[in-house]
């Protein structure tokens, strides 16, 4: 995943302190005075601009990026602030460059090097000082994009939706390697969790354990909720939707069943009707499984299954020959 490769972006004073560092060593390779102030003006430049643009390259093209990290990006930290503050980093890495430039040149036909070079350096450091914050935030979103789960693309892909508190979590806990956080209380998860399955013959299903939707609007949805909104349009072969009947959720089940089914219409792919909690209430008609008692769990299980058996079959059969049978 290309967010885990971002180094920490260092801050204006950093970047400032470490290129003086550099070039006082270099200065201390020549023994005239004004050469030496050149060169150091030169490589005081070139660290800064080379730190600078080492920052901007370090983040990946987000046009690239698949659609799941695109909106995630956009949802956690803002696309367009990010693209902002790398812009702005660019600019000062080529402003420092002129600057660096422009005074070495000039230092060449005077001789007041020592002036020059406290001006040059004054001067770098205050383009460097301009874009400060925005080091400080491009650090800042390093550090919450580097905590995105890598989620396959290659892998069939079960995503697990509903209110808050109806279990998804606990069922993704008892059916794959994630261990999310499981407490009593509503938004207990804050992310999307990935945990994966192994099905025998090196292959294995992805699970996705969503934050809890809430039935509103779209627009009143919090950050939380559009992570859940992302993974289920973006990353999903099937969607594992958990009611729970008995509402001891803290929701109404007609409230869910009014998600269910915006989310029914919001997806192209399979989506499964699962009560949780059936040791408590149920309803009939539909798949159901107690992830406290682990009754029906391994069945639900199963449904996942033959959904991955049948999509793999149509994916060998390819679009001529499906197009043929129908």
């Amino acid at each position: 995943m290309e967010f885990e490769t971002i180094p920490t972006v260092p801050t204006a004073d950093e970047v400032i302190d470490r290129s003086l560092r550099r070039a006082a060593a270099r200065k201390k390779l020549k023994t005239n005075v004004d050469t030496a102030n050149e060169e150091f003006v030169r490589a005081v430049g070139s660290a800064i601009h080379d730190k600078l643009k080492s920052v901007v390259t370090s983040f990946p093209s987000f046009e690239r990026l698949p659609p799941f990290y695109q909106e995630m990006t956009d949802i956690l930290v803002s696309v367009d602030r990010l693209k902002h503050s790398l812009g702005a980093v660019a600019w000062a890495a080529d402003q420092v460059r002129v600057i660096s430039s422009g005074y070495a040149r000039s230092m060449r036909k005077s001789g007041e090097t020592d002036r020059k070079r406290r001006q040059a350096v004054a001067r770098m450091a205050s383009v460097v000082h301009q874009v400060g914050d925005d080091l400080l935030f491009l650090n800042e979103a390093r550090n919450t994009l580097r905590k995105l789960p890598h989620v396959s693309e290659d892998e069939f892909t079960v995503v697990v939706a509903g209110f808050p508190n109806v279990g998804k979590s606990s069922f993704i806990r008892l059916v794959s390697t994630a261990e999310p956080e499981i407490a009593a209380y509503p938004f207990t998860t804050k992310r999307v969790i990935v945990g994966h399955r192994d099905i025998g013959g090196r292959k294995r299903i992805q699970f996705i354990d969503t934050p809890g939707l809430l039935e509103r609007p779209a627009e009143e949805r919090n950050p939380i909720e559009r992570q859940a909104v992302s993974a289920i349009i973006n990353t999903a072969d099937v969607v594992l939707f958990m009611l729970d009947a008995s509402e001891d959720c803290g929701y109404s089940l007609d409230d869910q069943i009014r998600l269910l089914e915006e989310v029914r219409g919001a997806v192209d792919v399979p989506l499964v009707p699962v009560v949780n909690k059936a040791d408590i209430k149920g309803i009939d008609g539909y798949p159901a499984m107690s992830t406290l008692t682990g009754e029906g769990v391994n069945e639900v299980l199963d449904l996942v299954l033959t959904l991955r058996a049948k999509a793999t079959q149509t994916s060998l059969r390819g679009p001529l020959q499906s197009e043929t049978r129908q």
